[in-house]
């Protein structure tokens, strides 16, 4: 008789989320599936409020990447008032924006992602962890990583007013400039940023890349997904995370589609499950087909992998050697392997602290003119920036008061939604075999989810603005007395 195993809660990712395998009579798994049980639906919350609101409101969706929810929310303001922002405007938003994203990568390598392959992905669930970072590493790298992000997080507060929920954001530009003293200050820490990239790397090296075990399971089939790659890329096709096109390369490798953001409804659509509080996107022009890979699919993969696959190379020096290392030890381009997300983040994550430093060395950087007010009458407005799990859409309509009528967001973790949950299956059907399951096994299943480091906190919309609902009261000895309903 077949059997069920569930891993709830699922661990170290952000939001919350549920995994269930079925196993046959024989003890392989027929499905594993990957649930979101939590309903947020900021897209309703969003309505009847003013739109110079919501780069604030929708910055409360995640404490891990509240930025990139106020960049993408400040820039669909940008477009719905039809407003550019000053160079020193923009030039403030890129360099806070590439500060977040050093932090935010650091955080995921070393606290998220990373214990699986520092401290070992069968090592006790107490172990996998920071503190099991720490253990095995040593002290001295946790004072590195948590002082870096320290420094980090200052500038923000400098820069942004908050490091969690910024508030500098504003139709058209920022609310303060920079001083030639704040200059100092963030060229200090754009020097430090480069060195950590490299030093994070050369762990990555270590740890990873020199253990022929974790490089197996990196290249084995179990984490592997042909599919098409979506990242914003600049006018050279190489990776930009604040702005520029929409790219879509096929699992082949050739650009297939090159868009702007407000175009991206043409070609972005979402499939509904009825075992999930998230929705599935794919490509409208390849149209859905289950959850499957190849090009006749229309699952697509964002995020550092996928970004790495859609562009041409890195506009950095550094980043652009580690890139080129990446493609020429993993076979070329496109690397199609999940796991190869961890390496793919920490070349961002140099990449982000080299554009800090271009950025901070601008003398741009401390005009005064860092904001143009919007005069025009807003309608619609679409943004779009490359979020550290993948590419983000906010879309505006207002009515002639500016005030939201509708709301549509599409995160990350959506667009990844699709190739998550085959990734879990895949994982399971790869490492479970003969009914044998133990703590270790069921987190290399794990492993399939958080190599995306998802956020189903962003991520979980429903149609009708509210989630299904069941309320059981039962009495002292456990029998049922009423049930309140509302899932029809």
């Amino acid at each position: 008789m077949g059997r069920t195993i569930s891993v709830d809660p699922i661990t170290r990712l952000e939001g919350h989320g549920k995994i269930d395998i079925f196993l046959d009579d024989h003890g392989e798994v027929e499905r594993a599936y990957l649930q979101v049980p939590e309903l947020r639906g900021f897209e309703k919350f969003a309505e009847g409020r003013p739109a110079e609101d919501m780069p604030q409101i929708t910055s409360r969706i995640c404490g891990v990447c509240p930025t990139a929810h106020h960049m993408a929310s400040t820039k669909a303001v940008d477009d719905l008032y039809k407003v550019e922002p000053p160079p020193a405007g923009r030039k403030i938003r890129e360099l806070v924006y590439s500060i977040f994203y050093v932090e935010d990568h650091a955080l995921h390598f070393f606290f998220l992602g990373g214990p699986d392959f520092v401290v070992g992905p069968s090592a006790p669930k107490a172990e996998r962890n920071i503190l099991g970072v720490l253990g095995k590493a040593g002290l001295e790298i946790g004072k590195e990583v948590i002082g870096l992000r320290k420094e980090l997080r200052a500038l923000m507060t400098l820069a942004s007013g908050k490091p969690i929920h910024p508030v500098f954001g504003l139709p058209g530009g920022v609310a303060k400039a920079l001083t030639s003293a704040d200059q100092e200050k963030f060229i200090g820490a754009a020097d430090h940023a480069v060195k950590f990239g490299q030093f994070a790397l050369g762990i990555f090296n270590d740890v990873v890349l020199k253990n022929p075990k974790y490089v197996e399971a990196i290249l084995s089939d179990a984490y592997t997904h042909k599919t098409y790659y979506m990242g914003v890329v600049d006018a050279q096709n190489k990776v930009n995370f604040y702005d520029g096109d929409i790219r879509v390369t096929s699992p082949g490798g050739g650009e297939y589609l090159k868009f702007k953001a407000q175009e991206y409804l043409k070609h972005v659509a979402e499939h509904v499950e009825p075992w999930s509080y998230i929705k599935f996107c794919y490509l409208k022009d390849v149209g859905w087909s289950g959850f499957g890979d190849g090009p006749q699919s229309g699952v697509y993969c964002v995020a550092p992998l996928a970004r790495l696959n859609a562009a041409d190379g890195m506009a950095t020096p550094l980043a652009q050697e580690a890139y080129e290392q990446f493609f020429t030890t993993l076979g070329g381009k496109p690397v199609h392997h999940t796991l190869a997300n961890h390496w793919a983040r920490l070349i961002e994550l140099l990449y982000a602290a080299e554009r800090m430093r271009e950025l901070a060395n601008d003398p741009d950087i401390i005009n005064p003119n860092v904001r143009t007010i919007p005069t025009g009458i807003p309608h619609e407005g679409v943004g779009v920036v490359e979020a550290p799990r993948g590419t983000l859409f906010h879309h505006y309509e207002t009515d002639d008061r500016g005030v939201i009528t509708k709301a549509n967001l599409i995160v990350a973790t959506q667009n990844n939604a699709a190739r998550i949950a085959m990734s879990v299956d895949k994982a399971a059907r790869g490492v479970i075999k003969n009914g044998h399951v133990d703590d270790g096994i069921l987190n290399l299943v794990e492993m399939a989810f958080r190599a995306y480091d998802p956020c189903h906190g962003c991520a979980t919309h429903a149609l009708p603005g509210q989630m299904p609902l069941i309320i059981s009261v039962y009495n002292q000895n456990h029998e049922l007395l009423k049930e309140i309903r509302r899932d029809g």
